[in-house]
């Protein structure tokens, strides 16, 4: 008896944890046996893998043929499989351990071709952090792989698989064009593309002088940021124009960000500093937004990982889906318990989010015009819910401009200027939190802010002033501090003074919700 041995990569969340797969050839009916807590897809892989090996001129065991995935207890799922199974069975033949110590991933199609899968970064970072042995995948997969500095072989067909192992084959073709390739990863195209466009100018957001300002100090302290307003007044141009004044990403950060992409099979093909954006439909569920299925998989708030989750029309999606973001807004990450997995997804996002003041969009700019009663507009935001409500920083009416003034408003500041100012608020920040496990001032703990900020009476007396009346709650006072200090930062102060905080209070402000809360 003849053990042929691989090591394959399951992905579980955007953790990569090794699988050692097993073949060995019994004697017995010809049969094809995979254990070791294999999902549909794997299973499936046996009539992948007779129709592969026929292609390629490899004789398929005509015995009893078993398949042990190994430690059973890790999820595994997906087509990625296929090729190290195939490695394994080619072992078990009399091939050479041609690929040993190296991880090896692959989609096989019934023509012998290797296909591209998703989750290839993840599982390279976990590679690299092992033995460094190395990865063997598909054509197109190789500069994803190499992002984590392990050495990357790539293969197009089965029959390159068996040659270099010495099981007699048929020649392998000529390596196919990117166009030709398929498979869950991305296209060469965007791969060979010269990466993410470059988010729309600031300059082009003419007037809104009160909304540019919240987006800046957002943007500055990473804090969240609701803009209320009519339709068409701007909010979406707005919105799509934060990417541009965030300051880029650094390699670690991209690195993270590009393995949520591949873990979703959303990878670009390169890594890019421009801060994510997601902006998912009104009808997305809970598990589009924070992740989920039986296999569980990224959602949008995990894709807008260390950039901007933005949801227009916010008091159309579900209730139940505005709900799931409560715990992400609040910790950064997102967990997902299932019966076969429990995944953690990292969620450092900043959330925007766009409203009507009411459902005929009326209220501000025209009330006389507008159809909604009271109850209707409280029952309007509402939707949001009070808890979602309370933990936006930063909440801003804009308005609809009048004809003159969109006539007389000249080009707006450009996103360079206002990203350099933005760049050098997070600057202070940093040195100021240096020794914290804190980066920005929207994730201070309240503990801290507290000890750390020193305020008069007056100022202090205002603040009670607004928690009796209403305006705030008593976590609304540590989002009111950390937007005086991001404030501050933005000037170049120290510390935030009483117009800091009388400021951060105008911009926190409930009446901008119309007394939904």
């Amino acid at each position: 008896m003849r053990l042929g041995t691989a090591t394959a990569m399951a992905v579980v969340g955007i953790e990569g944890r090794p699988v050692r797969i097993e073949a060995v050839l019994l004697r017995g009916l010809p049969a094809v046996t995979i254990v070791g807590l294999p999902d549909a897809a794997i299973s499936e892989s046996r009539e992948r893998l007779r129709a592969a090996f026929a292609s390629a001129g490899v004789a398929f065991p005509s015995c009893r043929l078993t398949i042990n995935l190994s430690p059973a207890g890790t999820p595994k799922a997906g087509t990625a499989f296929d090729l190290g199974i195939a490695v394994a069975i080619l072992g078990a033949m009399g091939g050479a351990d041609r690929y040993a110590g190296s991880v090896v991933m692959g989609e096989l199609g019934l023509d012998g071709s290797v296909r591209r899968v998703r989750g290839v970064l993840p599982a390279a970072l976990a590679a690299a952090k092992g033995d460094g042995g190395g990865m063997v995948v598909p054509l197109g997969c190789g500069e994803e792989a190499g992002l984590a500095g392990v050495e990357v072989a790539e293969v197009w067909h089965l029959a390159q698989v068996a040659d270099a192992m010495g099981v007699p084959c048929d020649p392998a073709p000529d390596a196919p064009d990117c166009a030709e390739a398929d498979g869950d990863g991305p296209d060469c195209a965007e791969a060979d593309g010269d990466g993410p466009e470059t988010p729309p100018d600031m300059s082009d957001v003419r007037g809104q002088f009160e909304a540019r300002h919240a987006i800046e100090v957002a943007a500055a302290g990473g804090h969240h940021l609701l803009m209320t307003g009519a339709p068409g007044v701007g909010k979406s141009m707005l919105a799509v124009r934060i990417p541009g004044i965030l300051p880029p990403l650094d390699v670690e950060q991209a690195v993270e960000v590009a393995a949520i992409a591949s873990a979703a099979g959303e990878f670009a093909g390169r890594l890019s500093t421009v801060p994510p954006f997601a902006s998912p439909h009104h009808t997305a569920s809970a598990a589009a937004l924070v992740g989920g299925g039986s296999m569980p998989k990224p959602g949008a708030a995990s894709r807008a990982h260390r950039g901007v989750l933005f949801l227009d029309e916010m008091p159309e999606f579900p209730t139940s889906s505005l709900q799931a973001l409560r715990e992400p807004m609040e910790t950064g990450r997102i967990e997902i318990h299932r019966a076969r997995a429990a995944v953690t997804y990292p969620a450092r996002f900043q959330l925007v989010g766009a409203a009507n003041p009411c459902r005929c969009g009326n209220y501000i700019d025209a009330p006389s015009a507008c159809t909604c009663s009271v109850r209707d507009r409280r029952d309007y935001f509402r939707r949001i819910g009070g808890p979602i409500l309370d933990r936006f920083d930063l909440n801003v009416v804009t308005r609809r401009l009048s004809r003159a003034e969109l006539a007389m408003s000249a080009a707006g500041e450009p996103s360079a200027a206002v990203r350099r100012r933005v760049a050098e608020a997070r600057e202070r920040q940093r040195a100021r939190l240096s020794r914290t496990p804190w980066a920005v001032n929207a994730q201070v703990d309240g503990t801290w802010l507290r000890r750390h900020t020193h305020l008069d009476d007056a100022t202090v007396r205002g603040l009670d002033a607004g928690m009796a009346a209403g305006r705030i709650s008593m976590r609304a006072v540590d989002k009111v501090l950390r937007v005086a200090w991001t404030l501050a930062d933005l000037a170049g102060r120290e510390a935030p003074d009483r117009d800091d905080v009388d400021c951060a209070l105008t911009l926190r402000a409930r009446e901008g919700f119309h007394g939904a809360t």
